[in-house]
């Protein structure tokens, strides 16, 4: 039911077709060097815990800082109703 249908084509474009090959070069090249390999940088498994750990942290502090924003601004919502019901009593 849920399934998406492709719209149907009547005929597939074809591909174009190369026709011309290219003559045989008679002079003689020589190869060019093979490219240096680059090694990567070795990382010591302590740099990889120290990042994890520091994200961890900076996550931990991260979520702290909102679940006591939420709290602050749920107090401050209660404070004010119970003012503006104090008021309309007077």
């Amino acid at each position: 039911m849920l399934q998406p249908k492709l719209p149907t084509t009547p005929h597939a474009p074809a591909a174009p077709t190369q026709t011309h090959e290219p003559a045989a070069c008679t002079c003689q090249h020589t190869a060019p060097p093979p490219a240096p390999r680059r090694t990567l940088p070795s990382v010591s498994t302590g740099a990889v815990a120290l990042v994890l750990v520091g994200g961890v942290v900076a996550t931990a502090l991260l979520a702290a800082v909102a679940v006591s924003a939420i709290s602050v601004a749920v107090a401050a919502a209660v404070l004010r109703s119970l003012f503006n019901n104090q008021q309309r009593n007077r």
